[in-house]
């Protein structure tokens, strides 16, 4: 069976990002460079780290059957040049296994595991305005998802579990191998409890993850792209920053944005050479301008927070006003129209990258970096509730009623055409509920 079938079979999506359903993404034919992401684009995560030194002989091998498939000129692994382990097992798996793999090493910045700006570091591209890496000759994988897909091929085993790393006000900071489904309430029990009564949860990192109450956390479950849990006090710097209106963010752009451009200058994208411009953004929601080509911009942006929570001397929310744009444009199907113009960084882009460690102080999460924990613990359960949809794109049809006994890894939910991946359970047992999810009990 090809590889691709084999990945779409087993509903492997990208372990760190939205989700993006893979068989899609390596249904090419040829391309340039294959690039993995293992530089944990968020502060504090460890699961990349975690699956490179546990994992590292398995990534090279699969690295080198899809490059076969994909007949890629040349290989990649992107991490950080301070992850002094992980790349010695990396450099001694390659050199066992004879493989054409190579090492990239990457400076200690945010957002340095941006899938952009991976493949402009590595290769010198852009990726165009509104496109694709596929579209400058690159497909990105996540080290997680090589993972997925060693185990589809070599066990024909699907994805039914998913490591998360827990920080933060927690008893015992650990990495956790959990079934799919699990709630993130298990979790929290697992490493220990909380050491606060009065706390929230940032799911995700601490920069692009959301924020969910305590009281959510026996509803919200471990999903395929489940990254890590932050236990952070309610009071948090982070929790008051992201609980703005947009209401409330937009009359600070009118009384406070001065201009100063500092939140375009740092912007990663803009750096690049695409056309994001924050500050433009801003001057025309604060002044009623309302230049929809200017505002279209938004469209751009990867959310990544540097414009607001480093570069803004005044603490206003450039990227929360992006994101309510890109919601009303999306809901009216606007696009932005891709590029075809030649794109190129600006000069002061080496000069411009934000320091992990100044980022880190300035969220005021220092306190939570000590982490020493570096095996997984396995986490198991009589009672899972799968969503079926983990994804971009469609969810997945169930394929199972209330009553019928499902085995370990059985496939539940199907998306036969389109965009989606299926689902598959994560324990043997009874189903007991089906709606947006499957419900299953020992």
């Amino acid at each position: 069976m090809d590889i691709v079938q084999k990945i779409r079979e087993a509903g492997i999506v990208g372990a760190g990002g939205a989700g993006f359903p893979t068989h899609i993404k390596f249904s090419v034919d040829k391309v340039d460079y294959l690039l993995v992401n293992g530089a944990e684009c968020e502060p504090l995560l460890q699961i990349d780290k975690y699956l490179m030194r546990e994992k590292s002989s398995e990534i090279i091998k699969v690295l080198e059957q899809l490059g076969d498939r994909i007949q890629a000129k040349e290989i990649h692994i992107a991490l950080k040049g301070k992850y002094k382990s992980e790349i010695i097992e990396l450099e001694k798996a390659i050199k066992d296994l004879n493989s054409r793999v190579k090492i990239f090493k990457m400076g200690t910045y945010y957002p340095a595991g941006d899938e952009q700006q991976i493949v402009f570091e590595v290769t010198g591209r852009t990726v165009p305005e509104a496109g694709i890496p596929l579209d400058v000759g690159v497909i990105v994988t996540n080290v997680g998802t090589l993972v997925n897909i060693y185990e589809a091929v070599t066990d024909s085993k699907p994805v039914v579990d998913k490591c998360l790393s827990i920080h933060g006000e927690v008893k015992n900071p650990l990495i956790l191998k959990s079934p799919i489904g699990m709630t993130l309430a298990k979790c929290i029990e697992a490493a220990g409890g909380t050491t606060i009564d009065k706390y929230k949860i940032i799911v995700g990192g601490p920069m692009m993850g959301r924020i969910i109450d305590k009281e959510s956390l026996e509803k919200e479950v471990v999903t395929k792209t489940t990254g890590a849990l932050i236990v952070v006090p309610e009071d948090h710097y982070m929790v008051h920053r992201n609980g703005k209106s947009v209401k409330h963010i937009i009359n600070e752009a009118k009384s406070s944005c001065i201009q100063c451009r500092m939140c375009t200058d740092l912007c990663p994208r803009y750096l690049i050479g695409q056309k994001l411009r924050p500050h433009r953004i801003m001057r025309s929601v604060s002044m009623l301008e309302n230049n929809s080509e200017i505002l279209k911009e938004a469209l751009l942006c990867c959310e990544c927070g540097i414009c607001e929570l480093f570069a803004c001397p005044m603490q206003i929310s450039p990227r929360m006003v992006n994101v309510y744009l890109k919601g009303v444009f999306r809901e009216n199907g606007v696009r932005f129209e891709k590029s075809t113009r030649k794109l190129t960084a600006e000069s002061m882009r080496e000069y411009r990258k934000v320091p992990t460690n100044r980022l880190i102080s300035r969220i005021g999460m220092s306190k939570y970096t000590d982490f020493s924990e570096t095996k997984a613990v396995i986490l198991e359960s009589n009672e899972v509730s799968i969503p079926l949809k983990q994804h971009i794109g469609a969810p997945a049809k169930p394929l199972v009623g209330v009553g019928d006994h499902v085995e370990y890894g059985q496939l539940i939910g199907e998306v036969k055409e389109g965009l989606g991946a299926s689902v598959h359970a994560s324990i043997a047992g009874v189903v007991v509920e089906v709606g947006n999810s499957v419900v299953i009990k020992k």
